[in-house]
């Protein structure tokens, strides 16, 4: 089997080559820099060099593959967020078509049921939309809030003692794992047992803001940690200030807001999947080790 990968070696796209190498499998990934390919060109892989951005690349690459794994990468220079990554959607599914491709698995999110007021998460509604027109098998990966944002809090928690966001309460907040999230597009893409157009929910635990700084602040010997709920506009004021552009800012904001509000998670929990192997707790170590570095 042929497949291509976009993502270049990211935390889910690398382990996912990995897999397919491991099975014997024909790879190609997409990525600008060849350098940060070598782990996975050393083992097999095939390098394409370029732009998701630039369509006439996308069609050549994407030319005799079985399948297409497809996700958006972060950009944090664009002027409208969701418009952006509803045309990366809209170029991804433009080369599918061109090849014929007849399946494919799409990296999307949790709350991409979502088509406005969830920041970029509503930008992946029209990615979605853009593949469900397609004549292909398509499987839509939501995965949760994923752990390694809480990667971003060091500072808080160092300056200020404590987390925060403008999101919190009683209310659960749904997380996932990279690694957990590339095991399941491994096994989707090397059984292609998805038929149409299917949505798969992936999460890794179901947490209260609360339970999360006790357990990230226990392993950094910080047991009374505490989480803080932010305003939105304190919330997008303090990103701002911490060096994101205005545009980026207000989209995290507002998708802060849809989980605030609970939102973000509605359709999940009417899909819940059974959770997967990786815990908070387990993700408290690598945060451990960051923190202490940083």
């Amino acid at each position: 089997m042929k497949y291509v990968i976009t993502g270049g070696a990211g935390h889910i796209s690398k382990p996912l080559a990995l897999k397919l190498l491991e099975a014997g499998h024909e790879v190609t990934v997409i990525a600008r820099d060849e350098a940060h390919l070598k782990e996975l060109t050393s083992k097999g892989a095939k390098a394409a060099i370029g732009s998701v951005e630039d369509t006439a690349f996308l069609e050549k690459t994407f030319a005799g593959a079985d399948a297409v794994y497809t996700m958006v990468p972060p950009n944090y220079a664009v002027s409208n967020m969701k418009e952006y990554i509803g045309q990366i959607g809209k170029n991804y599914a433009g080369a599918i078509k061109t090849n014929n491709i007849k399946n494919v698995v799409n990296l999307s999110s949790i709350g991409a049921h979502l088509p406005e007021g969830a920041g970029p998460i509503s930008g992946l509604y029209i990615v979605e939309n853009a593949m469900n027109k397609l004549d292909a098998n398509v499987l839509h990966l939501r995965p949760a809030y994923f752990y390694y944002n809480f990667l971003s809090q060091a500072s808080m928690i160092k300056h200020m003692n404590v987390m925060g966001g403008n999101f919190g309460g009683e209310n659960k907040i749904i997380m996932a794992d990279p690694g957990d999230i590339a095991e399941v597009a491994a096994e989707a893409l090397l059984r292609l047992d998805f038929k149409g157009k299917e949505v798969r929910y992936i999460a890794s635990d179901e947490r209260t803001v609360g339970e999360i700084a006790t357990v990230l602040g226990s392993a950094i010997g910080k047991p009374d940690l505490k989480w803080m709920v932010f305003t939105d506009e304190q919330a997008v004021g303090g990103m701002i200030q911490a060096g994101l552009p205005e545009e980026i800012a207000s989209n995290y904001g507002e998708m802060g807001h849809a989980m605030n509000t609970g939102e973000a998670f509605s359709d999940y929990w009417h899909h819940r999947p059974q959770l997967r192997k990786r815990k908070l707790e387990d993700f408290a170590r690598e945060f451990a080790e960051v923190y202490k570095q940083n």
